[in-house]
């Protein structure tokens, strides 16, 4: 009797078609979370952001850093912002955010619907939200209808990166202003 282990099922699903919506890794315009930071550089560049991501130390801990981008809608162009939290080097919360069109945001809920099966939509106040969960990783699409666009955004959480951050600042240090720093080295 043969016996796969849950690497072994994953390869036998892969071989066998498109790997169910449950087992599909979370992304967004081929962001990730959980990559590294050079990755998610790459990535930005290839949406249309020419100096990449421009980030910040934290002055409290360096290890962690808080990135921003301006990128183009693969679909139309739309500039579209991009915030990060990354630990280490590696991405733990991205987000995507910008004002659309209802069409443009059918643009980015269809396709996440398709990929990672539906979720109900949940609404809280003037705010809806759609939200997947995959092993310790989560995406969510928020939004809000204003008169003639909708204010949108997609974040993209990685359990184990922020789980493995422990702050460690130091009472009593004075604040300094945080680095600036390109990934263009």
């Amino acid at each position: 009797m043969l016996r796969l282990g849950a690497a072994g099922a994953v390869v036998a699903l892969c071989a066998s078609g498109p790997l169910p919506a449950q087992l599909q890794p979370l992304e967004f315009f081929g962001l990730r979370p959980g990559a590294t930071l050079a990755a998610t550089d790459a990535q930005v560049r290839r949406l249309g952001a020419a100096r990449g991501l421009r980030c910040n130390r934290s002055t409290a801990d360096p290890r962690v850093r808080d990135c921003k981008a301006t990128i183009a809608d693969p679909v139309d162009g739309t500039p579209l912002r991009i915030w990060l939290a990354a630990v280490d080097s590696l991405t733990g919360i991205v987000t995507v955010s910008g004002d659309l069109t209802g069409g443009q945001f059918e643009h980015w809920r269809s396709p996440l619907e398709t990929a990672y099966g539906e979720s109900g939509a949940r609404v809280q106040g003037t705010q809806w939200m759609m939200q997947w969960i995959r092993g310790r990783q989560m995406i969510r699409l928020t939004w809000r209808a204003r008169p003639g666009r909708i204010e949108a955004s997609v974040s993209l959480v990685d359990g184990p990166v922020l789980d493995g951050w422990q702050f460690s600042g130091r009472k009593g240090r004075s604040a300094k202003p945080a680095a600036t720093d390109s990934l263009t080295n």
